[in-house]
């Protein structure tokens, strides 16, 4: 039976997921859910927790959250490897992992439901791809109410977006300081390039935010591990919350 991975339209966690489960050569099927009403189907799957991505694997056994199953599928399909062998270099391919997962990948979130809700007038460039059962202008025409509710959801809000933008350009520094050491950026994709580069690319969908990005190594490498999350976000930040750029 092939295995069920659980996801919400361009979230960068879910596509961590997808993108490692194609990395090994996984035969799955995406269920594609809804934002907020995700929770009780997840519940209702029997997972201990709300969040995706949520895999049911092929014998049943079921594994939530993007570090989890990196660690699942290294195990269950040991080649192509997620992370090194050697001690050292995986400690700092796991500590990278947790830094995009604990550090960057909340910011992201809670800077897309902010910048959605002022402006979703491309929410339905986003599920473009995704079988939500109802059409994808209903579901855009009707994201008001749950982009309020996911921002609620996360805690996001004008002040914690003021205050992740300008945490934004150290961040976008470590990600290069992550490629200049060989942490990611390899011949062969690890666990944290995954994780890393699906909020990056996220974050790269930001018309804002071109600036921050222009002559940083981290455009070429995120552009090659994630996709485009499926559009843009509009200019819907006011000017002066958004850092001034560094010359790289």
């Amino acid at each position: 039976m092939p295995a069920k991975l659980y996801v919400l339209p361009a979230s960068t966690p879910s596509m961590t997921a997808e993108l490692m489960l194609k990395r090994k050569g996984v035969e799955y099927k995406r269920r594609d859910l809804i934002f907020l009403m995700h929770i009780p189907v997840v519940k209702a799957r029997r997972f201990p927790g709300w969040t995706v991505p949520a895999l049911i694997w092929e014998d049943g056994r079921r594994i939530q959250g993007t570090r989890n199953i990196s660690r699942f599928l290294d195990e269950e399909r040991p080649d192509p490897p997620l992370f090194p062998s050697g001690p050292e270099q995986r400690r700092k391919v796991e500590e990278a992992e947790q830094w995009g997962d604990e550090q960057l990948q909340g910011p992201t979130r809670r800077l897309i439901w902010i910048a959605m809700g002022r402006d979703h007038s491309t929410s339905k460039d986003f599920l473009r791809g995704y079988k939500l059962g109802i059409p994808t202008s209903i579901a855009a025409a009707t994201s008001g109410p749950i982009i309020w509710g996911e921002a609620k959801l996360h805690k996001a809000s004008n002040q914690t977006a003021q205050a992740d933008l300008q945490k934004l350009p150290s961040q976008l520094d470590h990600v290069d300081q992550l490629l200049a050491g060989g942490v990611i950026g390899g011949a062969e994709p690890n666990a944290a390039d995954y994780q890393i580069a699906t909020s990056v690319r996220l974050l790269m969908a930001f018309d804002q935010l071109q600036p921050l990005f222009a002559g940083r190594p981290l455009v070429a490498w995120a552009e090659k591990i994630a996709p485009e999350p499926g559009g843009r976000v509009p200019a819907a930040l006011p000017p002066e919350w958004i850092p001034a750029a560094v010359p790289q």
